[in-house]
């Protein structure tokens, strides 16, 4: 009622939406664990659909009988206009059915799932149990990964560098998917780990972290180990900078890595090496990608504004360098491609912001300590999208649900400081 003052809370705990919520947690384990891969009596129930579809579906009733707004804030709109760019050249794809596909197959799903992110998460507690979720999540990914090396499941057409199989579904199933999975989110273990406030708990955490990173490690992803480098780098110059236990740990990060670096396998280091040198890869993958990587550029400069389609960005390099049926590994390049300039810029924008989002999330929590967890946590969400944006130079994912997921993380953790200052003025002012 208007003659009641309400505080921040309450008003965000409603507009959130317990059962949106929830489909959203089945949606996200549907999403990294594939359980319809295990279980094939879940395959016909489509349960990925039906949980999105729940989520959405019930957050526009809330929101449509509290008359409350769609939350669209900048970013979104953002993406929404990349999603409209993205309508409007459809016509003039290279393969419009090919584009329609990408979209309703992929891109519009990830657009949707950034949406609800950043609406159904309105609460720290929230907040809290999707990280949780994901951490727990993360586990089963990592211990695949460890598990293919040891028993050597490799992948049969390695070549002369053995890789392991990936988890084999979902957004983890090559090795170079599973390593930027575990990237993305590694940072959240480390923050539960570095807020943890019992040892056993934190027991637990340091052996998920050294797990996951030991995943990262076997899948012998060469854009894998320049995550883990930024992770601990970034890490490293955040931890040092703070008094007591959080310096403490910065610089046993930094032992810790420099101890572990004699029990790598014997050859990660020259498969690492061939970032630098292209023309060392036994496997010739860096020649290929380079190759694709100039042609994409000629590509762009010949079409700047409209670009190939949707997904189309096999026959635009077709076109460039003769059939050889490659995707650019550069999600930068891909919008370019697909989308023109236009469509990359938009990207750009929106990746920026979702940065810009969780770092002033971080900036703004630094000053009261009782909020340590949910500063933790926005310095988590920005160190994942620093790994993304330098993991997207070496990745064929635009349109996934790599950056759309961590991103709507980003604008939920906005949400849910600026509800913690609210009400923490409020009280002041009590």
């Amino acid at each position: 009622m208007w003659w009641v003052r309400e505080t921040p809370t309450a008003s965000h705990e409603k507009a959130g939406g317990t059962v949106a919520f929830a489909a959203v947690v089945l949606f996200t384990c549907v999403l990294l664990l594939s359980p319809q891969a295990w279980f094939p009596a879940l395959k016909p129930l489509r349960i990925a659909f039906l949980a999105g579809g729940l989520a959405a579906a019930s957050l526009l009733w809330e929101r449509w009988r509290e008359r409350t707004p769609l939350g669209l804030t900048r970013e979104i709109v953002i993406c929404f206009l990349l999603l409209a760019w993205t309508f409007m050249t459809l016509p003039l794809s290279y393969w419009p059915g090919g584009s329609v596909a990408t979209l309703t197959d992929i891109y519009i799903k990830a657009v949707i799932v950034f949406w609800l992110l950043a609406n159904v998460i309105t609460t720290e507690r929230r907040l809290q149990l999707i990280r949780n979720f994901l951490i727990l999540c993360s586990v089963p990914l990592a211990v695949t990964a460890v598990k293919n090396f040891v028993t050597g499941s490799f992948l049969g057409d390695a070549g002369v560098v053995a890789r392991i199989a990936g988890y084999g579904q979902g957004l983890s199933a090559n090795p170079n998917d599973l390593a930027l999975m575990l990237n993305l989110m590694l940072p959240l273990s480390i923050a539960s780990f570095l807020s943890a406030k019992s040892r056993s708990m934190s027991t637990l955490l340091l052996v998920v972290t050294g797990v996951n990173v030991i995943g990262v490690v076997v899948t012998f992803c060469r854009a894998g180990f320049l995550g883990l480098a930024t992770i601990g780098t970034v890490y490293f110059l955040k931890m040092v900078r703070r008094r007591g236990a959080d310096r403490a740990w910065a610089f046993a990060l930094a032992i810790a890595a420099l101890v572990a670096l004699p029990m790598l396998p014997s050859n990660y280091f020259e498969r690492v090496a061939t970032i630098a040198n292209i023309h060392a890869d036994p496997t010739g993958s860096s020649q290929i990608r380079w190759r694709d990587t100039v042609a994409a550029m000629h590509f762009v400069f010949d079409h700047p504004i409209v670009g190939a389609g949707l997904g189309m960005d096999v026959l635009a390099l077709n076109q460039v360098r003769g059939e050889k049926w490659y995707a650019v590994h550069n999600v930068y390049l891909q919008y370019a491609v697909d989308l023109g300039l236009p469509g990359a810029l938009l990207f750009i924008l929106l990746l920026l912001g979702t940065l810009k989002g969780a770092r002033s999330s971080r900036k703004r929590l630094a000053q009261l300590p009782e909020k340590r967890e949910l500063f933790l946590l926005a310095e988590a969400l920005e160190i994942s999208l620093i790994v993304f944006a330098i993991s997207g130079f070496f990745y064929p994912v635009a349109y996934n649900f790599y950056f759309y997921y961590m991103g709507g993380l980003a604008l939920a953790v906005r949400a849910v400081t600026q509800q913690a200052l609210s009400t923490t003025s409020w009280r002041s002012n009590s």
